[in-house]
This record gives C-alpha cells, structure tokens and sequence, in this order.
C-alpha cells in the first residue's frame, strides 16, 4: 500500500471515530467548531476523511478534549493522526518502526490496534500474536543472512509487545484457523522444547475468551485457504455504537517477505471473506483443535 493510501484509509477510520465521539456527545457540526474555532466545514471534512484534509494533532486533541473522550480512545486517535503526516509523535510500535519494523508493517499494527475482530488464516505457522518468544526467534531467523541478529532480537520484542493487544480492555477477539501443516512444523521449529512450550501456549490460549483457534486436518482434503495459498488476516472494525453502521469496511490483510497488500475493493475482499467461510466450514471445532494441540503436546513430552 502506498503512503498515499494508507493516509487516506487511516484518515476515514480518524473521522469516523470523532464522528461517532461528538455524536455521543449530543453536539453539532456547528458546536464542535465553534468550540474549536474551525469553521463547520472543516467539521466534516475531517469526519469524512476527505482527501485534502491534513490532520493536525492540535485539532485532533482539541477535539478529543471537548468530546469528553477516554483515554484509551484519545491514545490511539492521536497515534493514528501522527501515522497521516510526517515528523509525527511515537506510539508504542514507532519505539521500533525505524530500526525494526518495515513501515508498511507500521500501518498493519495501527489498524490491527484498531479492530473489533482478527480472522487470521495461517498455513506454515503460528500466527505472531499467538508465538512464544522462542518460537518466533526461530521463525525471525529465516531466511539466513536476511536480518542480522540483533535485529532479529528487535523483531521479537516487537512481536511480544503486539500481544498485549489481547489482554488489554475491550480487547478484540482473535479468531485463528491453522493449517495443521503448522502444528507439524512446530516440531522443526527450535527443537521439541520449543515446539512443547509453543503447543502449551495455544491450548493456553484457546481458553481465553477473545480467542478461538482451530485447525483445518490434512483429512478434510481440499479447502479455500489452498486458493488464497499465502496467510492472510481479515479485520473488522467497530460499528457505530449509534447507528450501528460501520466505522470502516473490512479490510484484507496479506503480509510478504518485502512488503504487505490492504485490500480494500469491496471484490478483493469479498474473495478473502469467502475464503475464510469455507475455511470455517471445514476447520475442526474449538474443543477438536484444543484436543489435537494436545496429542501433539503430549507426543512431545514423551519423545
């Protein structure tokens, strides 16, 4: 996705939660800019995220001041608002972007901070935000010579930071299905110590609330993850508490060793949906795939 892009698509989800703060706040167009000294127009064009439309952090906190906003909601819109220009103020994952995380993965982890739901589809491994930290240090070190080992290291803390992201309040709920090749590559990932601990923390996992993890068995033959052949992620925002409408469109995620694609046509991602609803349709249930991680755990143990 270009910088261009991602600004754009970061200032619709910025707009529409101001909206949906002033709305709850029983203010107008007219009322918000008054108070802030803008005029109405500039109001909504930030609302609706127009193009053009330059967010300054000044306004933004004006307003999320005046919106009365929490300051878990003011936190991330002003972190968002810094993603839209250059020179913008650090968030937790910006500790990391210059020196370890690609920029276009930058964006990914503001709007991953931002959904209400992740589906995310797996095949080789397990998701990032499900790793133990010696798993994904094994995972960080392929290809050999990619990235050295000090930024390998930097990559990991990066990951284990991410995944405060689930218990967190109003966490989102992280729904995963695996390919069960991922189970088995588990075992040639670091040794069966690593692969035991990694095993533990899925079935762990699986226990918490916002968390569904199941798998898709070799035996249930073919299935639409083999069309899409590469991981993907699928996030789903809030809806307006108000009006119920969406706050942004489900957005298709899918992560390459050099680069990523946000899918945001409603055809692109109407693709990746139907994927994962016959990847559903074929997937183990939850209490299935817990007993599955098990016999692999408990296989391991006893090698």
């Amino acid at each position: 996705m270009s910088d261009e892009m991602g600004s754009a698509l970061l200032r619709r989800i910025i707009g529409r939660r101001l909206a949906g703060l002033r709305k709850a706040r029983g203010l107008t167009h007219e009322q918000a800019a008054q108070a802030i000294q803008k005029g109405r127009s500039t109001i909504a064009r930030i609302e609706e995220g127009r193009d053009g439309v330059r967010l300054r952090e000044l306004d933004v906190r004006a307003l999320l001041d005046l919106y009365g906003a929490s300051a878990e909601d003011s936190t991330l819109l002003l972190a968002l608002t810094g993603e839209t220009w250059n020179g913008r103020k650090k968030s937790w994952w910006h500790d990391y972007t210059e020196t370890t995380m690609p920029a276009f993965f930058g964006l990914y982890v503001s709007l991953e901070d931002s959904a209400e739901r992740i589906k995310a589809y797996e095949v080789e491994l397990v998701p990032g935000l499900l790793q133990t930290r010696a798993y994904a240090a094994q995972v960080h070190r392929v290809p050999e010579g990619y990235v050295d080992e000090d930024e390998s290291q930097r990559r990991v803390e990066v990951r284990m930071a991410r995944q405060s992201l689930l218990t967190r309040p109003r966490a989102p709920r992280l729904e995963v299905i695996l390919n069960e090749a991922a189970l088995q590559r588990m075992v040639g990932i670091g040794g069966h110590g690593v692969a035991a601990e990694q095993a533990q923390r899925l079935i762990d996992a699986s226990q918490q609330a916002n968390i569904s993890i199941r798998v898709v068995p070799f035996a249930h033959g073919l299935h639409g993850g083999m069309a899409a052949s590469t991981p993907f992620t699928l996030l789903d925002f809030p809806r307006d508490p108000h009006s119920g409408e969406e706050l942004e469109p489900t957005l298709a995620y899918v992560d390459t060793l050099t680069g990523a694609l946000y899918l945001q046509k409603p055809n692109e991602v109407s693709a990746y949906v139907l994927t994962w609803e016959d990847l559903d349709r074929r997937a183990l249930n939850e209490d299935d795939s817990r007993k599955k991680v098990l016999s692999l755990l408990e296989g391991l143990r006893d090698a």
